[in-house]
């Protein structure tokens, strides 16, 4: 199963783009919105890193490190607008595997989680994603629809498989349009109703390849690759 990232920050913006990035690059996220918040989920989920903001409410960030370091080395990226050696070497010493200055490039931010873990040795290693009857190659770009009686390679644009795949990530998660954007339209200036053509695009060529009912689109909210199990 792939690493488990807790991002916890109280930004809802910048914890929403950290939260794309990672899931995009196949890694699981859960979010924390204050310190106590992180600290309930992490000892509930047991998370393979935290990306932990130094600011946040009811629980700071420092106190929520001292907190974790108590229970065990689960690897730690600190983040914050405080750029002074003197707060690097702080969160260091108090434990901290890395330490990242805001405004953050969400790419680094994603290299060094893949760098730690890497020496953790648990670092993503997934290829294929498959939701049945679906599967898709990250490698050759390529999805198609496997039967016992046939497979169909379903015929998609970059736009649609990179869509297919981020959602593919996690099948049941309503994703909303903006966070599609985010994850499959980078660098553009896409509105929603071009994320509505991609997916009503990638739906009709799921249908064609015999994946009726796959995707489906929640009212108000975005689109669902699976439905619930």
């Amino acid at each position: 199963m792939n690493a488990l990232i807790l991002i916890a920050e109280d930004d809802v913006e910048i914890a929403a783009i950290l939260d794309v990035y990672m899931t995009r690059e196949g890694f699981r996220t859960v979010r924390a919105a204050d310190g106590k918040a992180a600290i309930d989920l992490h000892q509930a989920l047991k998370p393979d890193l935290m990306l932990l903001d130094v600011g946040m409410p009811r629980l700071d960030g420092w106190a929520v490190l001292a907190e974790v370091r108590r229970r065990g080395d689960t690897p730690v990226i600190m983040a914050t607008a405080l750029d002074k050696d003197i707060d690097k070497l702080q969160g260091l010493r108090a434990g901290a595997d890395d330490y990242i200055v805001k405004p953050f490039n969400p790419v680094e931010v994603v290299a060094r989680v893949k760098a730690i873990l890497r020496r953790a040795g648990m670092a993503s290693t997934i290829r294929t994603l498959r939701v049945n009857p679906l599967t898709i190659d990250l490698e050759s770009y390529q999805a198609k629809i496997e039967t016992d009686a046939s497979t169909m390679i379903i015929p998609l644009t970059l736009t649609e498989f990179r869509l297919l795949a981020h959602m593919a990530r996690a099948p049941t998660r309503v994703f909303t349009r903006g966070e599609l954007v985010d994850a499959c339209l980078p660098g553009g200036d896409a509105l929603d109703r071009t994320v509505d053509s991609h997916a009503s695009n990638l739906r009709k060529k799921l249908e064609q390849a015999g994946a009726r009912g796959m995707m489906s689109g929640v009212r108000g909210v975005g689109y669902r690759l699976a439905g619930e199990s």
